[in-house]
């Protein structure tokens, strides 16, 4: 970031108050924010947005600099010169289009019927973040545009520099997505009415990923003394209005708009219940000091740039899953029927695939009180669709991605002594999702018949959908002997050893298998396939990289090896053997290690349960040094609603959660001297590494509370009980 652009960044926190922290006086005093950089990850494939949002919102407001195309997930490239306008709805990280609700745009001069001649070039120098807050200088118009949020409610603020037909573009069309003509068609129905001169409301439903129906109050605080609608497209149905408002130069309009899945009269209560005035200062501190308690629950030391890569990281996992419920806790069902959340809210955006490896057990250690929401959540949706999520969004189901691992979110719940859901619902919601076929990637009969998904029985990734579906089976056996369900925790444990069933002993990869047990051929361990791009049996990766997908059972996988010598000799050569892609998602290379994409996240820490602790060590240091860097492009691959940042923090602090279910976490290396973990109910727990430094990056010895600790991990259990954990560093 240049210098100039830091010190608006500065100047756009210090208008801003502390924050305050309930759990311990002390940490109220610092502004954890201050260590937020927003842009971080959105260069070209982070898929981050730098707009304002509040902890797990439905709300994210934010610039948009284009929208059509992979490269636009997010709406917003850091080296974009052009803003488009701002919409209210983003996602965070991903890889695919969605959301990108009710793009608003100030806009002064002559009016033209032409949608697209209304956007603004920028100077990065007058464009700042922070969370909760986002800024920008449009140079066309001559506005300056500030966004807040709450929950629920957008809360826009511009201020006119000049007031030539002062006027605000408001597109209802406008959505990302992945070409032109899905862009100028994916909307089904758009209505709209003027209540009064300064309140429009409406209801729309488009779709992309899901199909969406979102219910809108817009209201100005200066009544439109014009407006006119532009005209559509043949394939067109989302309205575009001009509203024009009488203004003298330096004046201010203020916008909120508030969203609503159930209807009008819903996004009105939650527009009332949030934001009832037009005080912007007011929400920009309520979004700050909000942000700041969760931020300030964990205390880290280090280096400036440390710190902005952690608690950037921090917030970047809390922006989801995404409360889509209504103040009152109705929302729209996966059926489309308007229901009330049974906790009073609702939760989507659960990019599973992703997130259960160290985002959902990041939550379970320090946002506890939200994992029940989450988990009734996802119990309430299986309910309804007949299966667990698989990649949730908008209360909608996407059949984005493979197997259906919400079975881990619930059962690692289930096994950390979470008891806020209804565990008999809970289970049967992870047996009807293992056990019964539903649409895509779940052929349990051939799964059960063949031990494995046969290839020429699989349109696609069958050895993936093997493997990841195994983790399930396992998370289903754990849950199931923890209730007491002897019957099921015995079906279930013996698909857990199903993975051996796919695992060539000559080339030492997990290979695709036909239905007759011929292994396939040709075989070339390092093509990367992607299903929705070239088809293939891996899912964004290859055979290097998933033949470690084994998260449950290092010691049988090592053991299908011919034990750690030559376990260890394979995993070597995984980060020396050079791969050549152009696969979007896999990315963050070292060697065939694709650090940007979630199956590898794991396998660093599989030197540390095979033996060679010190190689684990190093591993975590390289790619600390080389896959993230606090900058937009600092990012090596897709945030992942916050996979890759978990894996960050998780890391940082010296330990990773290789098998979620099991509750422990495996160690590495600590990365940064301390770390003091505010627990939910008034302990801390905290982590110091003695001696390290740049080249003392290997652990020597831990000890716990004071007593030497030679296990290779540690357990959620001893974390929760409080204390201090000391490495010391060699």
């Amino acid at each position: 970031m240049k210098k100039n652009h830091i010190i608006l960044y500065v100047l756009a926190l210090s208008s801003t108050l502390l924050g305050c922290n309930s759990t311990k006086t002390t940490t109220a005093e610092t502004d954890y924010t201050q260590y937020v950089n927003p842009f971080i990850g959105a260069a070209d494939n982070g898929h981050t947005f730098p707009g304002a949002c509040t902890p797990f919102g439905m709300i994210q407001t934010s610039p948009v600099t284009g929208a059509i195309g992979w490269r636009y997930c997010a709406e917003y490239v850091y080296s974009d010169s052009l803003i488009w306008g701002f919409t209210q709805t983003h996602l965070n990280g991903t890889g695919c289009m969605d959301l990108g609700d009710i793009l608003v745009m100030p806009v002064t001069g002559k009016r033209t019927r032409n949608w697209d001649a209304y956007r603004s070039h920028f100077d990065k120098e007058k464009e700042a973040a922070t969370p909760g807050y986002y800024t920008v200088e449009l140079n066309e118009p001559q506005v300056r545009a500030e966004l807040t949020a709450s929950t629920h409610v957008a809360l826009h603020r511009y201020t006119y520099h000049k007031t030539d037909s002062a006027s605000i573009l408001i597109d209802l069309q406008h959505g990302p997505s992945w070409n032109e003509k899905q862009y100028h068609s994916q909307v089904q129905s758009c209505d709209v009415s003027w209540e009064d001169s300064q309140t429009l409301t409406g209801h729309v439903r488009n779709s992309v990923w899901v199909s969406q129906d979102y219910f809108f109050v817009m209201k100005f605080n200066r009544p439109v003394s014009d407006s006119i609608y532009l005209p559509l497209a043949e394939t067109e149905k989302g309205k575009r209005i001009i509203a024009t408002f009488s203004l003298n130069p330096e004046d201010v309009l203020m916008m909120k708009v508030a969203l609503s899945t159930t209807s009008i009269e819903g996004a009105k209560r939650n527009m009332n219940a949030e934001i009832s005035g037009w005080n912007f200062e007011e929400v920009k501190k309520a979004a700050h000091d909000n942000w700041n308690k969760y931020l300030s629950r964990i205390e880290v030391t280090g280096s400036d740039e440390e710190k902005t890569n952690f608690y950037t990281g921090f917030y970047h996992a809390l922006i989801q899953p995404n409360q889509i419920s209504d103040v009152d806790g109705m929302y729209r069902n996966a059926a489309d029927s308007i229901v009330k959340a049974e906790t009073g809210t609702f939760y989507s955006t659960f990019s599973l695939w992703d997130t259960y490896r160290a985002a959902h057990p990041f939550y379970t250690l320090m946002v506890p009180e939200r994992v029940d929401g989450f988990v009734s959540s996802l119990v309430e949706q299986s309910e309804v669709q007949g299966f667990l999520p698989i990649w949730g969004l908008w209360g909608k189901e996407n059949y984005c991605m493979i197997a259906n691992h919400g079975v881990s979110v619930v059962a690692e719940a289930y096994r950390k002594g979470f008891r806020g859901f209804d565990a008999e619902r809970a289970f049967q919601a992870i047996k009807k999702t293992q056990t019964i076929p539903h649409k895509l990637k779940s052929d349990w009969n051939n799964y059960m018949q063949y031990g494995y998904l046969p290839t020429d029985l699989t349109e696609a990734e069958s050895v993936s959908s093997t493997l990841e579906s195994v983790y399930d089976d396992y998370a289903a056996a754990e849950m199931a002997k923890l209730m007491g369900k002897t019957e099921e925790a015995v079906y279930f444990g013996r698909r857990t050893s199903f993975y051996k069933n796919l695992f060539d002993k000559e080339t030492l990869f997990m290979r695709p298998r036909n239905a007759d047990g011929t292994w396939k051929s040709p075989f070339n361990p390092s093509d990367v396939t992607h299903s929705e791009s070239n088809g293939g049996d891996y899912t964004e990766g290859n055979a290097w990289q998933y033949t470690w997908h084994v998260q449950h059972d290092v010691p049988g996988l090592i053991a299908l090896f011919g034990g750690e010598k030559p376990f260890l000799n394979k995993l070597d050569s995984l980060f020396s053997v050079k791969l050549e892609t152009k696969q979007a998602d896999v990315t963050g290379l070292i060697g065939q290690y694709a650090h940007g994409n979630e199956p590898s996240h794991h396998i660093a820490y599989l030197y540390a349960l095979a033996g060679r602790p010190e190689r684990t060590q190093e591993l975590i240091r390289e790619i600390f040094d080389t896959q993230y860097r606090p900058v937009p492009d600092g990012l090596c691959g897709n945030d992942d609603c916050g996979q890759m940042s978990a894996w960050y923090m998780f890391s940082a602090m010296g330990f990773y959660p290789v098998n979620p279910v099991s509750g422990e976490y495996v160690f590495g290396a600590p990365q940064m001297p301390k770390f003091v973990l505010h627990l939910a109910d008034g302990k801390t727990f905290t982590v110091i590494s003695e001696g390290l430094s740049k080249e003392h990056k290997y652990v020597d010895s831990i000890t716990l509370n004071g007593k030497p600790y030679t296990k290779n991990h540690i357990t959620h259990e001893d974390i929760l009980k409080g204390g201090t954990l000391v490495y010391k560093m060699k």
